[in-house]
């Protein structure tokens, strides 16, 4: 991992050095980054099991899927019903 971190830190470095706004732009990188990584995770991508017991992860990601597919099979119904109100072998005249 920190040959790759070094890889990716020696590919930006060399490709900014012989610009002329090479230091600016890579300040703004290293800017952007630590927005990114720092400032939006800590205030608004929140760990969402973070301080429950085991026990309590497991019902809560149960529930989640279980949810989301509920969603999808009641989608894929109406859907179905939407094509075969429409389609070509429907009893409208």
């Amino acid at each position: 991992m920190a040959g790759l971190l070094k890889k990716v830190w020696l590919f930006y470095r060399d490709g900014f050095k012989n610009q002329t706004w090479g230091r600016p732009l890579i300040w703004l990188v290293v800017l952007k980054f630590f927005i990114l990584f720092a400032i939006l995770r800590v205030f608004f991508f929140r760990p969402v099991l973070a301080g429950k017991t085991d026990a309590e992860k497991s019902e809560a990601v149960g529930e989640n899927l279980t949810r989301n597919h509920k969603n999808t099979e009641t989608y894929n119904l109406t859907e179905q019903s939407w094509k075969q109100s429409s389609g070509p072998d429907s009893s409208l005249p």
